[in-house]
């Protein structure tokens, strides 16, 4: 195994085995809370959750998020979310693919449009990479691997600063992402890893010509508690705890963004756990909600149970919605049914 690969298996065996959640900042979702209707006015059998996201239809608001890859246990969680994103028209982003980029030899791990010809998928590198010798080739090369819809740049500056020997040279990087924008067919989507994107920053990225942002706000998994639990020195492991709740919440990132920016195609993720939280997301502005943690739970355990959770998200997307009055999400956006409460 490489020491990308080897990296990549601990990610997956901490996210599965350790407690690595935010354990003080929440995604500032339990602030929100849903007007019910008694009286809807609907046949819930009518109730329609389908989107379209960069241009292409899905049965439902939910993006599987960016997770793994790289190694036999990763291809065949992919393989299992691949199949419940075609099954279900969910979109899905892979993990990192620079481990495929490093060892050509596993981007079989990643290469999941055979078992999803009509989803939506998300290639993804760190655009940290692009100081450290990658470019337009490496990029094109991911999308290919992938037959992507659309290439995620992750960002993610906490997690390099605690990762042992992290890249952490992010200098110049946004002129950078601006010339691969100008460059590369596929829209290019700016994505946390779960620490959040500031409205100011949105800014500068849609500046620079990405199509969409994942804001990946506070609230999940932290991944400077992963890091730290991977840490070789006491001072990353310091690192890990001092950092272990920074970060933007998602609810903070989702309606601060979409204030500013009313049209731009905008993900929340970040500590989602299940379909209420995704409609308010959706309610606050967000067009898709992106979950990784339940979904690798799933995908781990068994396809029975990643149909069992895709059933019971889209299930309590759906009640929301009868509850509330609306028969659609374009419906839920407008209807002004989500108000903030003071706790």
């Amino acid at each position: 195994m490489t020491n990308t690969q080897t990296r990549k298996a601990d990610h997956l065996r901490i996210c599965l085995e350790e407690d690595v959640q935010f354990s003080r900042l929440t995604n500032g979702l339990e602030k929100y809370r849903f007007t019910h209707a008694c009286l809807p006015e609907l046949n819930l059998e009518q109730v329609d959750l389908s989107t379209t996201f960069l241009g292409k239809k899905l049965a439902a608001p939910l993006l599987i998020s960016s997770m793994t890859g790289g190694t036999e246990e990763a291809k065949l969680i992919n393989y299992r979310l691949a199949e419940a994103a075609q099954t279900y028209g969910l979109a899905m982003g892979v993990g990192s693919q620079r481990v495929a980029v490093e060892n050509p030899d596993v981007a079989h791990t990643f290469a999941i449009r055979n078992v999803a010809p009509d989803a939506l998928l998300f290639a993804n590198l760190g655009a940290v990479q692009l100081n450290y010798t990658y470019g337009l080739e490496q990029c094109l090369r991911v999308v290919d691997i992938l037959e992507a819809d659309a290439l995620i740049l992750h960002l993610n500056p906490l997690q390099e600063c605690i990762q042992p020997k992290g890249d952490t040279n992010f200098n110049g990087l946004l002129d950078k992402i601006q010339s691969l924008c100008e460059k590369i067919a596929v829209p290019i989507i700016a994505k946390e890893v779960g620490n959040g994107i500031s409205v100011a920053m949105a800014e500068k990225l849609l500046a620079a010509g990405v199509k969409a942002i994942d804001v990946a706000g506070a609230g999940g998994t932290s991944w400077a508690k992963v890091e730290g639990e991977r840490a070789e020195t006491n001072l990353q492991r310091r690192l890990g705890n001092t950092f272990a709740d920074w970060g933007i919440p998602t609810a903070e990132c989702i309606v601060q963004i979409r204030s500013q920016y009313p049209h731009i195609p905008l993900i929340a993720s970040g500590g989602l756990r299940n379909g209420l939280e995704v409609a308010k997301t959706v309610a606050l502005g967000a067009d898709l909600a992106g979950l990784a943690f339940p979904f690798l739970q799933a995908a781990s355990d068994s396809p029975s149970a990643l149909d069992e959770l895709v059933q019971i998200l889209m299930a309590e997307i759906r009640t929301v919605l009868f509850c509330t009055g609306n028969s659609n999400l374009v419906e839920l956006k407008r209807s002004n049914v989500l108000e903030k409460i003071s706790l």
